[in-house]
């Protein structure tokens, strides 16, 4: 399914963006060495719930997963890169933190993820690896506008990825929103330009650059739901969702 906004939508579609950012930089600041991911879950947990909004990954539960998801918010660290499944860690000085959200308000979705490195500890590869994902969802989105096609923003951020060095998995992308988190077109991470959907007024797209420092295979934990590097290496990953305009993208999700 594909679906086109109306203006009434578009316009509850820019307040679950912000929501959703909002929440993301607030936990953000608060994510600290010793913090506990379950903290980080009922952090989100209350914020959604505060605003009369409804997490999209509760209740989720998709061929791939082992679902429900039972959780507000993902939480993915260090090798860890997709559906990371809220659990009893708690962060050390170092570690690369990956917060996924998706909120529903008002029957509109909004969907992002940041990555970002916990304490003081210096890491200039995962600071690198980081920019890296910033870059390609940049170019992305630059790419995105009517009258382009899924495959030229694919190629937009495939290009970003692959110059840095980074190998590319095109298994797990971004997708179409609405009123639903997931839905078509799917926006693999490299590609064809000139080729698939056509973008039209209305439309909102979540983007998301993900990459592995040495690797483009994933594995799934035993809790059946979080995606690392096959090798171990660290990860990073960056999402916004974006409505596509008569002027271009509309980055619905960026921070204030």
């Amino acid at each position: 399914m594909i679906e086109i906004l109306n203006p009434d939508e578009l316009s509850r579609a820019r307040q679950t963006g912000a929501l959703v950012a909002d929440i993301l930089q607030s936990i953000k600041a608060r994510s600290t060495v010793g913090t506990n991911l379950l903290d980080i879950d009922r952090w989100a947990r209350a914020m959604i719930t505060e605003a009369g909004a409804k997490s999209c990954y509760v209740d989720y539960a998709p061929s791939f997963g082992r679902g429900p998801f039972g959780h507000y918010i993902c939480t993915s660290v260090n090798d860890a890169v997709l559906h990371g499944l809220p659990h009893d860690y708690a962060l050390a000085d170092g570690d690369l933190l990956t917060l996924d959200l998706a909120v529903s308000l008002r029957g509109i979705v909004a969907d992002s993820a940041i990555t970002f490195i916990v304490g003081n500890a210096p890491s200039p590869e995962s600071a690198a690896m980081i920019a890296v994902t910033e870059r390609a969802l940049a170019a992305g989105i630059a790419t995105a506008r009517p009258g382009a096609r899924i495959g030229d923003i694919s190629f937009a951020i495939g290009t970003v990825l692959t110059d840095a060095g980074y190998p590319v998995n095109t298994e797990f992308g971004g997708h179409g929103v609405g009123s639903t988190m997931h839905q078509d077109p799917h926006i693999a991470n490299s590609g064809r330009p000139g080729r698939g959907y056509k973008l039209r007024p209305g439309l909102l797209l979540a983007l998301e650059p993900w990459v592995m420092a040495d690797t483009a295979e994933l594995v799934t934990d035993a809790d059946g739901w979080t995606l690392r590097s096959a090798t171990g290496c660290r990860t990073a990953h960056s999402e916004h969702t974006i409505a596509i305009t008569d002027d271009g993208a509309e980055i619905l999700t960026l921070p204030k």
